[in-house]
């Protein structure tokens, strides 16, 4: 690549999503510049459950959240909480949620990403041998657990919209549940077992594998922060502090920091952040041989390389507010009620994930720059979703059509 202040395309995030972009498009020979002023894969890529969740087609916001919602935002320990003081700015997104949580859109929304999640995990293998990083990927399937069996009961719409969709999933009884994580104490409900899905062992490893490949194929990496963004004929100008470039075409794939880049491109996403947050517990062998999600308590444990991962939860509440101590206690007792003496924490986190009414991400051109693409917004779901996201962005790039694009386009928001 040359040093000149001109590149065919530039990758605005090197989070996984835009890792996998940058790989994509330079095995395909493009020339390739990822930016970003953190090193790669060090936010939400990092931090996050470690899942491969093919079977998660249903969105944050369905009927039975609606209806619960108030008691969830008014319990500061539910899984699904409010910074209240971020409540004026959240106000617009939320009638939105409110909106995307009724029956019709509840559906739309889970079809769409049905379709989305049917071709991840063989997107994923495809971009884990590539990036030599099969060894950090484990078919064992991910178990939901209910410890009551109201709360079994309770999920009976979601398997069947899962069903609808060819998810496959397993009711387990209580002594299923036993047989299959015996680390595990009791529990009433039985359990929900997605023998497909895939996690990973090491969500940094896996991201440092991902950069060394795009690497290898020629991309570069500029540490800088992009504040500005100019769509002009035939190219784009992308500028920061100490920073300029101008890109035949950009890939807008910053996560949660992709709004005001979206908005000088001349679109209008409603994105907002979900702050999530991990403990990690050292374990000389492993307490699990899969992520296993507590359903009510909204979070996953996650077996990793040598330590135990507990992550997730929900706390809408902006990019500024430091950690919340709250939440942070709340992953702590809660894993202690299914392994009462893991020790101390050995580190903990708190990252941003970009969330959007619909839980869709947008994935495509700009409706107003055709020469920015957007690939941002992905939720719960980046890093399941980010190599056939990759592959949706090559197609776009060269200009190619999808079929599934309008369940994505940015335009939706129009």
């Amino acid at each position: 690549m040359s040093a000149s202040n001109n590149v065919e395309i530039a990758v605005v995030g090197a989070g996984v999503v835009g890792l996998a972009t940058a790989l994509r498009l330079a095995a395909e020979g493009r020339e390739v510049m990822l930016i970003d002023p953190n090193e790669p894969g060090s936010g939400a890529s990092f931090g996050n459950a470690g899942t491969l969740a093919e079977y998660a087609c249903m969105p944050v916001g369905t009927p039975a959240v609606l209806r619960a919602l108030p008691k969830l935002l008014f319990d500061p320990d539910s899984p699904f909480s409010l910074r209240w003081a971020a409540l004026f700015q959240l106000a617009p997104w939320l009638t939105r949620f409110v909106r995307q949580s009724l029956p019709a859109a509840t559906r739309a929304n889970a079809a769409a990403l049905a379709g989305l999640l049917s071709d991840a995990l063989p997107a994923w293998e495809e971009m884990a041998c590539e990036a030599k990083a099969t060894d950090l990927l484990r078919r064992n399937g991910c178990l939901y657990l209910y410890r009551s069996q109201a709360d079994l009961a309770g999920s009976a719409a979601s398997r069947d919209v899962r069903a609808s969709f060819g998810v496959h999933q397993q009711v387990l009884t209580p002594k299923e549940v036993a047989a299959l994580e015996p680390g595990l104490p009791p529990v009433a409900g039985g359990g929900l077992y997605f023998p497909d899905s895939l996690n990973v062992t090491d969500p940094s490893l896996v991201m440092r594998r991902l950069f060394d490949a795009a690497a290898a194929r020629g991309a570069v990496l500029r540490q800088a922060k992009v504040t500005g963004l100019e769509a002009k004929g035939g190219g784009v100008w992308l500028s920061g502090p100490g920073f300029g470039v101008t890109a035949r075409k950009v890939v807008i794939a910053a996560g949660a920091f992709s709004r005001p880049l979206a908005a000088q491109a001349g679109d209008r996403i409603p994105l907002e952040t979900e702050r999530g947050y991990h403990l990690e517990f050292p374990t000389e062998t492993p307490l699990l041989t899969r992520p296993v999600c507590p359903v009510d308590l909204g979070f996953y444990m996650t077996p990793m390389a040598g330590r135990l991962r507990v992550a997730g939860t929900v706390e809408l509440g902006g990019l500024l507010a430091p950690p919340n101590p709250r939440r942070l206690a709340l992953l702590d007792r809660g894993v202690r009620q299914f392994f009462p003496n893991p020790g101390k924490p050995s580190s903990q986190w708190l990252g941003f994930r970009p969330s959007l009414p619909d839980s869709r991400p947008v994935i495509g051109p700009s409706a107003k720059s055709p020469d920015v693409i957007y690939a941002f917004g992905h939720g719960h779901l980046g890093l399941t979703l980010a190599a056939v996201t990759a592959r949706w962005i090559v197609g776009f790039v060269a200009g190619r059509t999808n079929p599934l694009a309008a369940d994505f386009a940015a335009a939706r928001f129009s």
